[in-house]
């Protein structure tokens, strides 16, 4: 069986069609005795229409009565992997604050499983990835012993869905600003006013004005502040 794990893997490993590469940790982890996964990745980048993926097993119904009742925006899973990639187990105890999401997944048949988020190293994207099943609690044992497996899957997922997401994005248009105009964005980054620029460069309040509407229009952003954002944002100030 050990045999038939490792070779599941290295086909995990080397799959590049994210698709498939899910029915490959599905297969895994129902052998592993869980009867539901999920993977949901969110691209988070700036100035990009919101885009998800989600590829799932669940119940027929489930993701409709989900939306339909808002349960997101009250979901502890969700709140906690917003700030941590640290595993969480589903228990009462967790949900003791939406009460009725914990008796809906229970009535649905997911009352044990655990969650874990994959943080991107640039913030362009995070995901969720869940294991669960109906019956047989979840021990520190089991949890720990597939937690190895879960890590490596959810990561691999997180890999493929990144380039899936970023190609379905706009490609970024590069952008370049003189250096006079950087030494501009740096300056109103402290705070500074046009005026203040203006004499700490030697140069036109005017002058300087012309350099920020500049940037503002190679940054593709309507005013000086969201400019000095997006510039700080792709490290060009």
């Amino acid at each position: 069986m050990d045999v038939w794990k490792d070779t599941q893997l290295r086909k995990l490993s080397c799959e590049k069609d994210l698709q498939r590469a899910y029915r490959l940790a599905l297969d895994f982890f129902n052998f592993q005795g869980f009867e539901y996964c999920a993977f949901v990745a969110h691209s988070t980048l700036p100035d990009q229409p919101a885009s998800k993926i989600n590829l799932n097993n669940y119940p027929y119904g489930w993701e409709r009565l989900y939306e339909r009742n808002g349960y997101a925006s009250t979901d502890p899973i969700i709140a906690h992997c917003n700030q941590s990639s640290v595993p969480v187990l589903w228990s009462e105890q967790v949900f003791s604050e939406a009460p009725q999401l914990w008796r809906e997944l229970n009535r649905q048949g997911l009352k044990h499983g655990w969650t874990q988020a994959v943080h991107d190293e640039y913030g362009a994207h995070y995901s969720l990835f869940s294991l669960a099943r109906t019956h047989c609690r979840i021990d520190a044992d089991e949890h720990y012993g597939n937690l190895g497996y879960a890590i490596f899957a959810s990561q691999r997922l997180h890999a493929l869905a990144g380039k899936k997401l970023s190609g379905a994005m706009a490609p970024p248009q590069v952008c370049h600003l003189s250096p006079r105009e950087i030494e501009v964005l740096r300056w109103s980054a402290e705070g500074k006013t046009a005026s203040e620029v203006g004499r700490i460069l030697c140069l036109s309040e005017r002058t300087v004005n012309f350099h920020v509407c500049s940037c503002m229009r190679k940054l593709n952003v309507t005013n000086k502040i969201s400019a000095v954002a997006k510039a700080a944002h792709i490290h060009m100030i």
